[in-house]
């Protein structure tokens, strides 16, 4: 957009409609501005506005030195004493922050430096030299407002402080800023929405987030469509669908996606009083339930539940689907139990229905995918760890030891059942053997590895090529799934899954809660 100086009427009207500014020389507007469209502003250095945009009441919007506009903030996350393992800038998707965090972990420094390198690059491109207001934005009632980029048709009512902050507003995904909140050194993407007295500082909001009612963040991530109301976080990682809504729910020191937090939800980082240096896992659709308590290290396998006070550090990587149950100095695992609940079958229906992107230019990129390689590829060694159990531990013991949890004789067997059913249920279906998940965008690992050669290598040297990479796999996911005819025995395990669905349903019914409309309903909907 072509910016111009401020006539000497423009001026006039503009002080006497309660404007003031240190220079307005510094003041540059669009081609069709209306001073009829700012009243009451203070304005300090050097600011751009955009065409149609309408400013009312404002302390002050003003730009100073070293300003960053929240572009390349280095934080670090699940470690929060960490040197820092990822780069915040506005095009950042939930794939390349789990690539940077991963790396880090890894210790693979040249990796990571390529990809910090990568990121700063692409924000010092993208930094503007001033203040920038774009088109049809409005800004209403608002206290300050210092070097910050705020995108089209972007709506900013009542907040009360916003420093070192870019708004990536779009006209067909608009950003609303409400009441209260604070924001120093955040980036927020298209279609985000923070309100209600939210206060963040050196955080990344996502594509159809929502913060709100006092939420309170610090050097966290949250991507594409994560809800979060009432708690706080410090840390967190925070892949898609990821959400809270509880004021008791800290979530601190983890990595989470497709995941819903409890009300009391509490995570430890202090397990042996050494400092905030424990962090944790908690794979693709996990939840906590009310009062869960996590002390990391721990790493909770895909689409499980965990309950209580979980204080023995477990790593349940290897079972999806599970109840994770704190039992005093012990925990309980029920592998593959969650297979067969209605939480689960809602889950994994609903979050396809409920991203609030619009269908184009979106970043992050997700499979919803569930019976999916990655998890198979866990529940195959999930029967093989299971079979072990039982021939080296014996098959008349009365419990059975893994990494930090304990399994019942009932259980183990009731968890080879449910994991066989998976299997039958998958079909026929032969992928690569490896898969990771990197927050939504699952892929395989060996493709991964290839973009890490290619990296090093400079073959990708900037992030409009590295997320095109991610494009590729994220287009041939079927591809590296592999094909799969699915049969009458697949057709028969997906009809003793629906049942089983049914029957949790019907217990649920039987408890008084739900009425023979919702149960009539539900039953209807299970195909």
């Amino acid at each position: 957009m072509e910016y111009r100086n401020l006539t000497l009427n423009e001026i006039d009207a503009l002080e006497q409609q309660g404007c003031r500014s240190t220079e307005w020389t510094q003041v540059l507007v669009a081609a069709d501005f209306d001073a009829a469209d700012l009243r009451n502003v203070c304005f300090d250095g050097a600011v751009r506005i955009g065409s149609g945009a309408h400013i009312c009441n404002v302390g002050i919007i003003r730009t100073t030195d070293g300003a960053t506009y929240g572009e390349d903030n280095m934080i670090s996350v699940k470690n929060e004493a960490g040197d820092g393992n990822v780069v915040i800038y506005s095009a950042l998707t939930s794939q390349t922050a789990a690539m940077m965090v991963r790396a880090a972990e890894q210790g693979d420094k040249e990796l990571f430096g390529k990809l910090r390198a990568m990121a700063s690059l692409y924000a010092k491109e993208v930094m503007p030299a001033c203040t920038t207001i774009g088109s049809g934005v409005t800004i209403q009632d608002c206290r300050e407002l210092t070097n910050v980029v705020i995108g089209d048709e972007c709506e900013l009512c009542g907040a009360s402080r916003l420093i070192d902050c870019t708004l990536c507003s779009t006209p067909d995904a608009a950003i609303y800023i409400g009441d209260e909140v604070i924001m120093e050194n955040v980036v927020a993407q298209a279609g985000a929405t923070i309100v209600d007295g939210a206060k963040l500082y050196d955080s990344f909001v996502g594509e159809a987030c929502h913060i709100g009612r006092g939420f309170t963040s610090e050097g966290s991530l949250f991507f594409a469509n994560s809800h979060m109301d009432n708690g706080e976080s410090c840390a967190a990682l925070c892949g898609p669908f990821s959400v809270s809504h509880h004021k008791s729910s800290l979530l601190i020191g983890g990595e989470q996606s497709f995941y819903n937090a409890g009300s009391g939800t509490n995570f430890s980082n202090h397990a042996y009083k050494m400092g905030p240096i424990h962090y944790g896992t908690l794979e693709r659709g996990s939840k906590t339930a009310s009062g869960a308590h996590i002390l990391w290290p721990a790493h909770i396998g895909a689409f499980s539940m965990v309950m209580n006070k979980v204080q023995t550090h477990p790593d349940t990587s290897l079972f999806p689907f599970s109840y994770v149950i704190g039992n005093g100095r012990k925990t309980n695992l029920i592998p593959g139990r969650n297979l067969i609940t209605v939480g689960t079958y809602r889950d994994v229906m609903k979050w396809p229905k409920r991203d609030k992107r619009p269908a184009e230019g979106r970043r992050s990129l997700i499979n919803y995918d569930w019976l999916s390689p990655y998890v198979i590829e866990r529940i195959k060694a999930a029967i093989n760890c299971l079979e072990e159990m039982q021939e080296e531990q014996g098959y008349d013991a009365e419990e059975y030891t893994g990494k930090g949890f304990v399994i019942t004789p009932s259980a183990l067997q009731h968890g080879l059942e449910y994991y066989k059913l998976a299997l039958r249920m998958y079909g026929n279906a032969s992928s690569t053997d490896d898969w990771t998940d990197l927050l939504g965008l699952l892929t395989p690992s060996e493709a991964l590895e290839q973009m890490r050669e290619d990296i090093l290598n400079d073959d990708i040297s900037d992030i409009a090529t590295l997320e095109s990479r991610f494009k590729n796999i994220y287009d041939g996911y079927n591809q590296w799934k592999g094909c799969s005819d699915n049969d009458s025995a697949t057709e028969q395990a997906y009809e003793q899954w629906r049942k089983a669905i049914r029957q949790d349903a019907e217990r649920e019914y039987e408890m008084g809660d739900v009425s023979e409309e919702q149960i009539a309903e539900f039953l209807d909907s299970v195909s």
